[in-house]
């Protein structure tokens, strides 16, 4: 195979590295929302990524290794939208909304539902999927919120609390019927929810005349 003949070559090089590990992490999505975290096998994964088995034990250590991965490939990219949203100067009804809208279809999309389910069968990954998701990305909601309470646009006694009121009022009970085996709301459903959400979260922190 192309992978193997590169290998035998000699280490690749860096961006190399980068380009053919995300092959395989795309790979292994692949695997995970067809064969649930219980069928994984690094065989399949290797297979699927025209890879062979010991790279894949050797970058990764183990399929667990692998969804590791995946759940901080996942939360990066989250991490960077949001933070990119964040720091833009639009209305700030417009860019909550489109926090919610994200939020929602994040957490409702089939991979992050895989995810999910893979993580909740062990507690390192679990543990993992807190600290490189909610417990990350949080602050970065929370400093948007103090700035707007800064700017006296919200009030609001704790922006953490702030944080999770917002985050109630968006996902409400969603993420837990869709990982029970509910169909994710439709973009229509989505777009109707996150403006609910953001309007009762205005109201609530409204500033006082």
């Amino acid at each position: 195979m192309a992978e193997d003949a590169t290998r035998r070559r000699g280490r690749p090089r860096a961006g190399e590295r980068a380009e053919r590990e995300a092959r395989v992490l795309d790979a292994a999505t692949e695997e995970l929302l067809a064969s649930g975290y219980e069928g994984l096998t690094m065989l399949a994964i290797a297979k699927r990524a025209g890879a062979s088995k010991e790279t894949l034990y050797s970058w990764f250590g183990s399929k667990e290794g692998v969804v590791e991965r995946l759940i901080q490939r996942n939360a990066d990219a989250s991490a960077a939208r949001i933070q990119a949203a964040f720091e833009t100067d639009e209305d700030p009804r417009q860019t909550l909304t489109g926090y919610a809208t994200g939020l929602l279809a994040l957490l409702g999309s089939p991979e992050s539902v895989a995810l999910n389910r893979a993580a909740m069968t062990t507690p390192a990954l679990a543990e993992i999927l807190l600290t490189s998701g909610r417990h990350r990305v949080g602050p970065i909601v929370e400093a948007y919120l103090e700035r707007l309470h800064q700017q006296g646009l919200i009030q609001i006694d704790s922006s953490g609390e702030a944080f999770e009121l917002l985050y109630g009022l968006v996902m409400q009970d969603t993420q837990i019927r869709v990982l029970l085996g509910e169909r994710p709301p439709s973009k229509t459903t989505i777009a109707k929810r996150a403006a609910t959400a953001v309007d009762r979260f205005l109201q609530l922190t409204a500033v006082s005349p």
